[in-house]
């Protein structure tokens, strides 16, 4: 990481700028500084740990915020490790549970992983990336190996976390094997001698168990960076397939980018600082012409929106996915090849089961709020806030849209021809 031509100070102060930016929390306060001076000193890279229960879930811009940060430390020079909890998996996180999770099955883990190591990969440099299986260690681990680490964790530490507070004030049950999650994350943290771990803000008690378990086994305990939560496209909940708000890694270039376009010019700076590889100078311009408002907000957006695409897609992707969005919204041009839907049977049609049909929303209450919002239109023309049933006549050969970039035509059956 450091070079003859520039001074360590500048490399570190610069090293540690863009590492800090968009961290929710970094604990200590000095651990990072702390930790890249000492790599510097020692001449090699930081170890930085990421533990992943893999899921079948396509992963979204909102998973891949962790990921773009532990990129940043492997453009830097550092080594990026990922935890397959093959055995933690099988326990179940509690973090940010009401109740106890249900747990996966050893194959359910080994299943879900591919497709996700997939998607990871298209954010994460193969050639800096080690990934391993804790149940390398856990699953062969005796019971006075682990006996002992319980000795460093007390039951009132571990109630002093959140969730395991609300839950046991409510009397709600907490099983035996959730109190022993964060204690096998730490764990984790030892047999990787991890220099710093990543993780989103409700991995922060499990990240700090690390630190104490390092300490107690004679290791400089790893410092702790917390991303915070990305909010979806509607800039105010927290980006989720059950809400209809997110974006995809693995959805084209022109549904990425008509997605992003559609941000609230209050997300702008958000998604610039958590979602891109802007420099921090980029993204306090990006963040300016944001809150300027009009057309530099929307020129903002797009920069915003191509590098977003640009990550998962290549540049050219990108430009052309603008091309696209221009060639439709400014010029209100529909593709010519619209995809179709069937019309369903009947004189009246419920809109909402179409919208679900037509795969632009995931329930049929999301797409009750798509309608209510006035983004449903049906050949341009605004459906009504709650005109949740239209007439088959109303619908059969018509586009049906949703938002600015999701389009069908219906196509007209017995029911549309009646």
């Amino acid at each position: 990481m450091t070079t003859d031509a520039i001074p360590d100070s500048t490399a570190l102060l610069e090293a540690h700028r863009i590492l800090a930016s968009g961290a929710a929390q970094i604990l200590p306060s000095d651990g990072l500084m702390e930790r890249l001076r000492t790599a510097d000193r020692e001449r090699r890279p930081l170890r930085v740990k990421l533990g992943i229960d893999p899921s079948g879930a396509d992963l979204t811009l909102g998973h891949a915020v962790v990921l773009r940060k532990l990129r940043q430390f492997q453009d830097l020079g550092h080594t990026a490790v990922l935890v397959v909890g093959g055995f933690t998996g099988q326990v179940g996180d509690p973090s940010g549970r009401t109740a106890t999770r249900v747990a996966q099955t050893e194959d359910q883990v080994a299943r879900n992983a591919q497709g996700y190591f997939d998607q990871v990969m298209r954010i994460l440099d193969p050639q800096r990336t080690e990934v391993v299986d804790n149940a390398a260690w856990l699953g062969t681990m005796n019971l006075s190996s682990l006996l002992s680490y319980t000795q460093e964790i007390t039951v009132a530490r571990l109630l002093e976390r959140d969730d395991f507070a609300r839950r046991f004030a409510a009397h709600e049950p907490i099983s035996l094997s959730e109190f022993f999650y964060p204690l096998l994350q730490g764990i984790d943290s030892v047999e990787m001698r991890a220099d710093v771990e990543l993780g989103g803000t409700d991995q922060t008690y499990n990240n700090l168990v690390g630190r104490d378990l390092q300490r107690g086994r004679g290791q400089a305990p790893q410092a702790v960076l917390t991303l915070p939560l990305l909010v979806g496209l509607d800039g105010v909940e927290k980006m989720g397939k059950s809400l209809g708000n997110y974006v995809a890694l693995a959805e084209p270039p022109d549904q990425q980018f008509g997605k992003l376009m559609s941000i609230p010019d209050s997300a702008i700076a958000t998604y610039a600082t958590l979602c891109t590889d802007l420099h921090p100078d980029d993204v306090q311009r990006v963040g300016a012409a944001a809150d300027a408002g009009g057309g530099a907000a929307n020129l903002a957006k797009r920069e915003v929106a191509r590098a977003i695409v640009a990550l998962y897609h290549g540049a050219d992707a990108a430009a052309l996915a603008e091309e696209s969005f221009d060639a439709l919204f400014r010029r209100r041009e529909l593709p010519t090849d619209l995809a179709e839907v069937a019309l369903p049977e009947g004189e009246s049609i419920h809109l909402p089961a179409l919208i679900v049909e037509a795969g632009f929303a995931p329930t049929a209450s999301a797409a009750r709020r798509h309608i209510d919002a006035g983004a449903v239109r049906i050949d341009g023309e605004p459906v009504a806030a709650r005109t949740y049933d239209v007439g088959a006549g109303q619908l059969a050969g018509r586009v049906l849209s949703v938002g600015r970039r999701q389009h069908v035509r219906v196509a007209p059956g017995a029911a549309g021809s009646a």
